[in-house]
């Protein structure tokens, strides 16, 4: 058995894809949304949780600079605690985000997992900053729609 065989309608199955889905898209956002979240000036705070040399490389606009480690202790004296927290760490292979969520959670923030990070953010073409000023790359064709900045689904 692989897995895969259908065995016909099941409500309990699709109520639990359902609820799985649901759950992760109520914590978990992608890097077009925070774009237009960001873009469309909503109420959020952006959360850079790597440390001071990747942060020095680039970050999102707008961004806070608070390694995950510095979390528990920092958060509550400079993370407003009045609208929702986006996190992101280096790219989809790391769990720094999912660390750092999980401290805003137990601080009682409101918090999402910006999956793809800071990587997918250059590789969908959105600009960042850096030491220097405002950098813009061009978007990936791998991982962008040629012609687009986000794939608009």
């Amino acid at each position: 058995m692989t897995g895969f065989e259908s065995s016909g309608a099941n409500t309990a199955a699709n109520a639990a894809a359902i609820a799985h889905f649901s759950r992760r898209l109520q914590f978990e956002t992608d890097v077009s949304d925070v774009h237009s979240a960001i873009e469309g000036g909503h109420r959020v705070t952006v959360v850079d949780t790597r440390g001071p040399s990747s942060w020095e490389a680039g970050r999102l606009p707008g961004a806070v600079h608070l390694p995950t480690g510095k979390i528990r202790h920092r958060a509550l004296g400079v993370i407003p605690t009045d609208r929702p927290v986006i996190v992101y760490c280096w790219g989809p292979a790391c769990n720094g985000a999912t660390k750092a969520a999980l401290a805003f959670a137990e601080l009682g923030y409101e918090v999402k997992e910006m999956i793809g990070g800071f990587e997918y953010w250059v590789r969908e073409g959105f600009a960042y900053y850096d030491e220097e000023g405002r950098r813009q790359e061009g978007f990936d064709r791998l991982v962008a729609p040629a012609g687009m900045a986000a794939c608009t689904c």
